[in-house]
């Protein structure tokens, strides 16, 4: 795996010291965030005592060479449609947030990064999980 994007776990996780997470990130080329991540660990933040300091995390997190922030466009919309619409029929949604995250792996070519597993119920992704332990 030469490419990655993160999910919100694996940001999280990764703040937190995770080894696994780390030594993943150290092994690819580049890092991809979606900025739905973004929001959620920006939202996050705020709801803790020391919004400041998580914001200056991700702000030095955003600002690494080996990362790119993927927009949003009338492509990525069209694989969140793909997506949410198949796990609609065989009843197996996703979060939303999630489902966006999922659009843009679609999108890129990407594997998503992440400790939640609901992310394997997608078939147009890849995901490469790791344990939170």
């Amino acid at each position: 795996m030469t490419r990655v994007l993160l999910d919100t776990s694996a940001y999280s996780f990764l703040v937190r010291g995770h080894s696994g997470v780390r030594d993943i990130l150290r092994s690819v080329e580049a890092i991809f965030v979606s900025p739905v991540v973004i929001g959620e660990v920006l939202c996050g933040a705020r709801n803790t005592g020391k919004p400041r300091k998580y914001e200056e995390d991700l702000a030095s997190f955003l600002g690494s060479p080996r990362l790119t922030v993927l927009g949003i466009d009338a492509e990525t919309a069209r694989c969140y449609a793909a997506i949410v619409s198949g796990l609609r029929k065989v009843g197996k949604p996703v979060p939303v947030n999630d489902a966006w995250i999922a659009a843009s792996a679609m999108q890129y070519g990407l594997p998503i990064l992440t400790a939640d597993a609901h992310y394997r119920r997608i078939p147009q992704v890849i995901v490469e999980m790791f344990s939170p332990r």
